[in-house]
């Protein structure tokens, strides 16, 4: 019986020796390879025209961020105020700069809470603005078995990843810790 816990424990203690930079680079590698496109891809929407385009969203930024609030005025952005403006164009720079950081491994830590925040407002729209709630296909349900949703399931998968970088910072390979060694 001792030689199995002994052929178990050597190589289990040695993986977990590899876990510290081995957990944060597959934490980082996972957000680059999934979700880093799909937040880019959601970002270029919300740019208006030009160069500065950030600075001035598109209809669709106001649609996808304030539906509710967009229909009430027709989707005549120019009927809502700066701070509707003000949260479209931090949003839409948070989708570029946040991802980036992470795969970057600078500031980690901050950057994977900054995601967990934006996830969470993303939620909360999806759910409430856009009306996920009443649509049992695209919220889910945890424990069905059935592991696709697009809310309930899969924003599960990005909050695990993201609290990874939160606990585990960026690892051995990144900026963070080229700044540290400095």
């Amino acid at each position: 019986m001792n030689v199995l816990v002994t052929m178990h424990n050597l190589p289990a203690e040695k993986v977990e020796n590899l876990a510290p930079a081995i957990l944060p680079l597959m934490a980082r590698f996972t957000f680059a390879a999934t979700l880093a496109g799909y937040f880019w891809a959601s970002a270029m929407t919300k740019l208006g025209d030009g160069i500065f385009g950030v600075f001035s969203p598109s209809l669709g930024a106001y649609a996808q961020i304030f539906p509710k609030a967009m229909e009430a005025v027709n989707y005549n952005a120019s009927e809502l105020s700066a701070f509707h403006t003000l949260v479209v164009i931090a949003g839409t720079l948070a989708e570029f700069i946040l991802p980036l950081l992470l795969i970057i491994g600078l500031f980690t830590r901050l950057a994977a809470v900054g995601m967990i925040g934006f996830v969470v407002v993303q939620t909360l729209t999806d759910l409430f603005g856009h009306d996920a709630l009443q649509h049992p296909e695209t919220l889910g349900a945890w424990f069905d078995r059935i592991p696709d949703s697009l809310i309930l399931d899969q924003r599960l998968f990005w909050m695990v990843v993201l609290i990874t970088l939160v606990i585990k910072g960026a690892g051995p390979l990144s900026a963070d810790r080229f700044l540290k060694l400095r």
